[in-house]
């Protein structure tokens, strides 16, 4: 068995793990339930394989069965608590969070980089709010305020590897300009916090500042998202920027 890396979130599929983590990452957000055929075009797989394979995750309660398909199983979430970044980042984060959440009423973020894109480690307040961010949910890093705050501190090379995967258009104003966004990612690091206006969105706009672990490296994000229309970043951005400095000292004194 040969392995091929690749950088777009889409497991090669040259062996048995390979096509059943390919059928588990058919599932997004809008798509909770799937059914044999739409797993098979998802996925690429054979409708024979896919058969196959789906028997043996239901009986492992990697997957259900549902009425009209499949849904993913209880297990994956019951693994998915014992992830320690998880675990650690979280409880380290969800006071902080908490809190910011108390002095603003607004939607807040915790995330992680994952590849070129953002996965929500945690989400406080703003269950009302029509925004694409779920926690366990996955959005493109370069329109959102999170993934622009963390991939201002990442390294050149996964910056570079978010440019050559394409910057897809989200809203009308997501960045998708390879040499705007690297004028944005400049910003950023000379403010220290990265703005989303609309560009994940629309009618919705975010602060996000980066956090950083022991080795001063960074770590994950923190963002408060609102309404545009009364959103004033003024007031927002250092509140943020507090929040993650305090969780990055947390961090830091920690050893995480």
């Amino acid at each position: 068995m040969h392995s091929t890396e690749r950088n777009d979130g889409v497991p090669p599929r040259d062996g048995v793990l390979d096509r059943a983590a390919a059928l588990v990452a058919a599932f997004d957000e809008g798509s909770p339930v799937l059914s044999l055929a739409e797993l098979a075009r998802r996925s690429g797989l054979p409708k024979p394989t896919v058969h196959r394979l789906t028997g043996q995750l239901v009986r492992l309660r990697i997957l259900d069965r549902a009425d009209d398909g499949y849904r993913l199983g209880m297990w994956l979430f019951e693994l998915g608590e014992l992830v320690p970044q998880h675990r650690t980042l979280s409880e380290a984060a969800l006071p902080i969070m908490t809190d910011l959440y108390e002095a603003t009423r607004l939607r807040i973020h915790l995330a992680v980089l994952s590849g070129i894109d953002v996965v929500y480690v945690e989400i406080v307040g703003g269950a009302g709010m029509a925004v694409g961010s779920r926690t366990g949910g996955r959005l493109p890093a370069h329109a959102t305020g999170v993934g622009k705050a963390m991939l201002a501190y990442s390294p050149a090379a996964v910056v570079r590897t978010r440019l050559e995967a394409g910057l897809p258009r989200l809203t009308p104003r997501t960045i998708t300009s390879p040499g705007a966004f690297e004028s944005e990612l400049r910003k950023i690091r000379s403010v220290g916090m990265a703005m989303d206006l609309e560009e994940s969105t629309v009618g919705l706009s975010c602060v996000a500042a980066p956090v950083f672990d022991s080795d001063r490296k960074v770590h994950a994000a923190l963002s408060i998202t609102g309404r545009t229309a009364t959103f004033d970043p003024g007031l927002l951005g250092p509140a943020v920027r507090t929040a993650a400095f305090t969780l990055s000292r947390t961090l830091r004194t920690s050893g995480l």
